[in-house]
């Protein structure tokens, strides 16, 4: 995973000087045609960050006989080796992402750095008139995630938000099903994260000096400055609240993003959340367990269950996420979805006989189902990425909109930050979507946002 701090490097450029450099390069890509690029022609990515997610993406994008990959880029020398070896043919190498973002033959930039470092990255390649790959989650703060959006639309980018359930076929099977009335009028869809991390979590690491190698500085960039700690960096970032949104951004968008699409929502009214660090030994600031809960148009209530200190099954059946109609239940997992249908009858007390649970088990007299059950795998390619970067390559080409486009993401990513100011205010908080501010919190609305460390700024659009 790649950052670099802004002034890293003055013998290459200075802020004032890559600012110029990129306007240019915008204006010259703007003027560029790629629906006029043939099946066969390539397009040319740099990758920026390669560890660990960024490692998958990249086997996605290897996948795809028109992607080219010429450019890496990540603070880690091993992570840039071990991705030249798989890519073949000596990709440039770079630390400092905005080395990429000059290079006149790369087309499309591929973001998988840690989620603090997405819309400074993400607003430069705009800029530079590269096409923007970035995963999930897409911002840090709420206000990033708006500006970032700008930015896509201003200098008429193609952009890909990570969240790549929705280039699944069998994931838009299940949201057409939901949307159509499959399973009759959905009151409640609940989403879960179970794993027993109980009792020493990501462990007490101390704070140190950083590995030999690493540039602390670089990787912390816009974050408020912070001693070296083996679980702030790599993956283990996501525990703490200076570089990411916790499990609810982490996994919790994913499930979120699939419950807008198949409720046919994009926003809810009002959110809350409880929960705390209630077991696990370890230097975490996010919860290991928490319940969030918003509440959608329509009468849809949604739950995002994190329990990281026991490994049952939190729903019904087994599932990532769940959602409870009138005339049944959907089942989602990573390897297709379940359709299992309620019993239903008007006669839900029958008048004449004791109320017993040999009736149907749900005092109903009568029942029958409306639907019937049935399953659908999740088929070739189950639940990888390789589809949605497909999608974005197609695209790029197309000049359309992506199935996970810039404000899908922000909208998707938006809904899990605000459940984390619900938990971090300790409020429930009645969301106004068009205006994306709390109606009813002054105090919560000032999360919405933060101020990047010195000398970095999110860039006016």
């Amino acid at each position: 995973m790649h950052n670099m701090s802004s002034d890293r490097l003055p013998h290459l450029w200075s802020r004032r000087a890559f600012t110029k450099t990129i306007a240019v390069a915008g204006a010259t890509a703007a003027l560029g045609n790629w629906s006029a690029l043939g099946a066969n022609d390539r397009i040319h990515l740099g990758f920026i960050g390669v560890g660990n997610r960024g490692d998958q993406v990249l086997d996605a994008f290897l996948a795809q006989s028109d992607a080219q990959v010429v450019a890496v880029c990540d603070l880690s020398q091993d992570y840039m080796d071990f991705a030249s070896r798989k890519i073949g043919g000596s990709p440039r190498q770079c630390k400092d992402y905005r080395q990429i973002l000059e290079m006149k033959d790369v087309d499309a930039v591929v973001i998988n750095t840690p989620d603090h470092w997405h819309a400074l990255q993400t607003i430069h390649a705009c800029q530079a008139g590269k096409d923007v790959y970035v995963e999930k989650p897409l911002s840090l703060r709420l206000t990033e995630g708006r500006r970032m959006v700008q930015a896509v639309e201003k200098y008429k980018r193609v952009c890909q938000v990570g969240i790549h359930r929705r280039s699944l076929a069998y994931c838009h099977e299940m949201a057409d099903f939901i949307k159509g009335g499959g399973i009759g009028k959905v009151t409640v869809a609940r989403a879960f994260h179970i794993q027993n991390e109980w009792p020493n979590g990501i462990g007490m690491a101390p704070d140190e000096n950083p590995p030999a190698g690493l540039d602390w500085e670089a990787w912390l960039g816009p974050a408020p400055k912070k001693p070296y700690n083996q679980n702030r960096a790599y993956y283990r970032f996501r525990w703490f609240y200076d570089y990411s949104g916790g499990q609810v951004t982490n996994f919790g968008v994913h499930y979120i993003d699939l419950i807008h699409a198949c409720l046919g929502v994009n926003a809810p009214i009002s959110v809350a959340a409880m929960g705390g660090k209630f077991v696990v030994q370890d230097n975490r600031e996010i919860p290991d367990t928490l319940e969030a809960m918003w509440q959608y148009p329509g009468g849809t209530l949604v739950t995002f269950s994190q329990f990281n200190a026991n490994a049952a099954p939190g729903a019904g059946q087994p599932a990532e996420v769940e959602f409870r109609g009138t005339k049944g239940t959907v089942y989602f997992r990573s390897n297709g979805f379940e359709v299992v249908p309620e019993r239903v009858s008007e006669d839900i007390f029958p008048a004449r006989s004791p109320i017993t649970r040999q009736q149907d088990g749900r005092y109903r007299s009568g029942a029958k189902t409306l639907i019937e059950p049935h399953k659908v795998p999740a088929g070739p390619g189950g639940n990888d990425t390789t589809h949605h970067a497909r999608n974005f390559l197609d695209c790029i080409k197309s000049r359309n909109k992506c199935t996970c486009d810039i404000e899908t993401g922000h909208r998707s990513t938006s809904a899990t930050l605000i459940a984390n100011i619900a938990h971090q205010t300790q409020s429930m908080l009645q969301w106004d979507a068009k205006a994306e501010r709390f109606i009813n919190n002054s105090a919560a609305n000032k999360l919405l946002e933060f101020s990047y460390r010195a000398p970095y700024k999110l860039p006016k659009v």
